[in-house]
């Protein structure tokens, strides 16, 4: 829709040295970097070509930029005093969703076509872009269903719902909806990341349980069930609950909803099962294997996330310098913007490569797939999450004083930032994962190993940092070490993927400045790079 220009012309000045408004922006045909390592992960170009014009659209943005405005509001009751326990959301949060289900973003992955985890990676990183809140309940619903195999009632039921590709936000029982979103409430206030020691109770009454307890974060409460755990006789033990039953609601009592940093369109609530229906998904005592499918598959989702954060708070910084002079200079021809700026696109496009080769993975077979994908996810997630918060932060001040106000974007990000690094295991979890997966899956290792050997000799300062990893760490690390290890592997194998698909200047860049060369602590403290053909991959820039 064309806009009527705002007037520049004002009583007391005339507006200048401020870049105009961008109106839709193409967030695949502007992104070299992400048609490069998309293609060589084997995702579908074509749907994310589209999908990516679509998420650009400046109506798309506004909706996100509405969507945070307008959090959801908790109704626990109606007028008569009736629970309700239902959570509203503004308008633009439902067009965000639809869009995103609509696309595939849950369905994808299940439906078959080549590519189809690596494909749905891509869209999660476009998607975080414009809005990452609608990202968390999309995400679960994608994660629930290997989850859903160890049921095969279940698994026919639920997901035709879930792989539907219809948003379908009604409050009615699951047989009578288009399509179906899936949550999922583990934490308890007494135990966090340690799952182990929750307490809900799940007592047998028929061929189903009733489920009593307090989870301390229910994410995305609003969605048709959620996966959950609960003591049974057993041990602890996998559930799926139903938000809505024939006849009325399930016992699922909303508390109260977080008020959160981030993730602002997003609902994440406390809630209580009062006698919840419930149905066990997977044998009784096996509730920590069984979540843990969802867990692997949301953790690519988080490895993914903070790639689409650095790229939108990346996009914004350098369009403003392209735009703004200062000091009679364009901001992007002064050498010192374009030694930060470049320093952290490596990061970003580090980010989004060895997201993105570890998905391609997930879309893999064989052993080999498996145990690399499990050990590459928990890397990915480590890593790019740690590097984000920092990103948006230099983004935020090459914007300066409008980096810091609502009107721009770098405010929403910034408070997304830490969240990924958060969710589904925070980094020493990550990193205690690591090193339980290359002790208890030998093939882990073995595949990692294959990895970095596939570029062995292509570069000699690559081929020093491996050598030198391999005498700091001869074996896996104690646990006081275990971020070293993880971070020296991660960037490692970034390296690796990079040398494999990236330019040439960016992967050696990437070597010089994170492997090879001494540097300083902070953002754009770094040697002699090719500067021009790294911002190159950020679009719009000319060498």
């Amino acid at each position: 829709m064309s806009q009527t220009p705002a007037h520049e012309t004002l009583a007391t000045h005339e507006v200048m040295n401020q870049p105009a408004a961008r109106g839709d922006l193409d967030l695949w045909g502007d992104d070299p970097a992400l048609q490069t390592h998309a293609g060589a992960s084997g995702a579908d170009g074509d749907h994310l070509a589209d999908y990516g014009a679509k998420m650009g659209t400046q109506a798309m943005r506004a909706a996100g930029r509405d969507a945070n405005r307008h959090p959801p509001e908790l109704v626990l009751f109606d007028a008569g005093g009736r629970r309700l326990d239902e959570v509203r959301f503004q308008p633009a949060y439902h067009a965000l969703m639809q869009a995103g289900v609509g696309a595939g973003y849950a369905a994808l992955p299940w439906e078959g076509a080549a590519g189809g985890h690596a494909s749905h990676a891509a869209m999660v990183y476009l998607t975080s872009q414009v809005e990452p809140g609608v990202c968390c309940p999309m995400t679960m619903t994608y994660a629930a269903i290997p989850a859903l195999r160890a049921d095969t009632a279940l698994l026919g039921e639920w997901v035709p719902k879930l792989t539907a590709r219809a948003y379908d936000l009604e409050a009615k029982v699951l047989a009578r909806k288009a399509g179906a979103t899936l949550g999922m409430a583990m934490t308890e206030k007494q135990g966090g990341s340690d799952i182990r020691s929750n307490a809900t109770r799940a007592v047998p009454e028929g061929d189903h349980y009733r489920l009593t307890g307090h989870k301390w974060f229910c994410s995305a409460p609003m969605s048709d069930g959620f996966l959950t755990l609960a003591q049974a006789e057993g041990g602890l033990t996998c559930f799926l609950v139903p938000r809505w039953l024939e006849g009325g609601r399930n016992g699922i009592h909303i508390q109260r909803l977080k008020d959160k940093l981030g993730n602002r369109a997003n609902a994440s609530a406390e809630i209580e099962y009062h006698g919840a229906l419930a149905h066990r998904l997977g044998e009784e005592g096996a509730g920590v294997r069984t979540i843990l499918e969802m867990v692997h598959h949301t953790r690519l989702d988080t490895a993914m996330a903070p790639a689409g954060l650095m790229r939108a708070a990346l996009d914004h910084a350098s369009h403003w310098a392209r735009h703004r002079s200062a000091f009679q200079k364009q901001l992007i021809d002064q050498p010192l913007m374009r030694s930060v700026l470049a320093d952290l696109a490596l990061d970003w496009e580090g980010t989004l490569a060895l997201g993105l080769h570890v998905a391609r993975a997930f879309d893999g077979t064989s052993p080999r797939d498996r145990a690399f994908a499990r050990l590459g996810v928990a890397l990915a997630k480590f890593l790019g999450n740690k590097l984000c918060p920092g990103l948006v932060y230099e983004a935020m001040e090459v914007m300066g004083g409008m980096g810091y106000v609502e009107d721009t974007p770098l405010p929403l990000l910034y408070r997304e930032a830490p969240l990924n690094s958060i969710w589904e295991g925070s980094g020493n979890v990550i990193c205690l994962d690591i090193l339980r997966t290359l002790a208890r899956e030998p093939l882990a290792g073995e595949a990692l190993s294959e990895e970095l050997a596939q570029v062995a000799g292509q570069d000699a300062r690559f081929d020093a940092a491996l050598r030198a990893h391999m005498q700091t760490f001869p074996k896996p690390p104690g646990e006081a070490q275990a971020r070293w290890y993880a971070e020296s592997l991660a960037t490692l194998l970034t390296a690796s993927v990079l040398l494999r698909h990236a330019p040439d200047a960016v992967a050696g860049a990437y070597i010089a400045t994170r492997l090879s060369e001494p540097r300083g602590r902070v953002a754009g403290a770094i040697g002699r790079i090719d500067t021009g053909a790294v911002l190159a991959r950020l679009g719009g820039f000319s060498q």
